[in-house]
């Protein structure tokens, strides 16, 4: 009897982690991981025109749990400013792999002075201003999400 319900017990266990990968691969969350760890973001995904214009211009507060991840397809130069926008916010610039390749911290609120990304730029996450500084995100850290498909730093599973 014992075996049986440490078996199930490692089932369960099995299942849990399989539901906690495929969670960490949806198209609201987005994984980041480096030599300092790994944190999960909810996200808004700004993929087309309208929605990458928009961003995060009048929002008053955001949880420090969340952010917008910016999608432009094919990968380009592209710079961002800050104009209507209340809340100051990090900016992490990645590749066509999810490899960040710029972290901009703290832009200023108001501001319409250009934040280039650089060439190549796939990707942007946008979080709350400090963060990226807090948790020790920089160049070479990785992002997890089903928008880097095949060619991701780190696959979803």
């Amino acid at each position: 009897m014992r075996i049986s319900v440490a078996l199930a017990g490692i089932l369960l266990a099995g299942v849990v982690g399989v539901q906690g990968a495929l969670a960490a691969c949806s198209p609201e969350v987005v994984g980041l991981r480096g030599d300092w760890g790994q944190l999960r973001f909810n996200v808004t995904v700004a993929d087309d025109d309208p929605s990458r214009a928009q961003g995060l211009m009048d929002v008053e507060e955001m949880p420090n749990s969340t952010g917008m991840l910016f999608v432009f397809d094919p990968p380009r130069s592209v710079s961002f400013w800050m104009k209507n926008t209340l809340i100051p916010l990090d900016m992490i610039f990645t590749d066509e792999t999810g490899t960040v390749v710029r972290v901009h911290s703290n832009a200023i609120p108001g501001d319409l002075t250009p934040i280039p990304g650089g060439d190549g730029i796939y990707t942007v996450l946008e979080i709350n201003g400090g963060l990226a500084d807090r948790y020790g995100i920089a160049e070479g850290s990785e992002l997890q999400h089903p928008v880097y498909g095949e060619e991701a730093a780190w696959p979803c599973e």
